[in-house]
């Protein structure tokens, strides 16, 4: 009897122990999902202002410039529900202006040109480097939160269920191939 009593208390012990490890690994990947949100927000932000900045340096035409602008301030000023349609279409726009090399070279051409062009070819970059980093923890808190011991115990507790960044970040083909930046 004590034996049996004993085995039983050892399991629950066991289930216990595995159950907190769990909801600690979760605890960690909704941390990670936090941190790789915060990254690629800041990412975002930093490609919508090198965008504004360059959009307003009199650098580019009249039209680019209106229309990378227009696309960088929506970006910067969408809300939460919006945001993913807003970035698209940044890139969208980005991809329009420098769909070609001679956008990027007359860029480089003006003063302080080459700086520009490397901060946003750089910042372009950046984006789905980011968004990959994000989604793929979110994929990772999704398929834990998807095991039955996960939802039986509720061992998510409130947090909410974790969302991918769905949007466009194809960058140009002219500002993704710049050699040394």
């Amino acid at each position: 009897m004590i034996e049996t009593l004993i085995w039983i208390v050892v399991a629950v012990v066991a289930i216990g122990l595995y159950l907190s490890w769990t909801a600690g690994r979760l605890d960690r990947l909704h941390a990670r999902i936090d941190a790789a949100r915060a990254a690629l927000d800041a990412q975002l932000l930093r490609r919508a202002s090198v965008t504004q900045e360059l959009a307003s340096s009199g650098v580019l035409d009249p039209a680019a410039s209106i229309v990378l602008y227009q696309a960088a301030h929506a970006a910067r000023q969408a809300e939460e529900e919006q945001r993913e349609v807003a970035e698209s279409e940044l890139s969208q726009a980005l991809r329009a202006v420098f769909g070609e090399t001679a956008q990027v070279e007359a860029v480089q051409a003006a003063p302080g040109g080459e700086d520009a062009a490397g901060e946003l070819a750089a910042a372009v970059r950046r984006v789905p480097m980011a968004r990959r980093f994000h989604n793929d923890s979110v994929r990772a808190a999704r398929a834990l939160r998807r095991h039955r011991k996960v939802r039986w115990f509720r061992l998510a507790g409130h947090a909410p269920f974790p969302l991918a960044f769905e949007m466009d970040d194809e960058p140009p083909v002219a500002l993704a191939d710049r050699p040394g930046s």
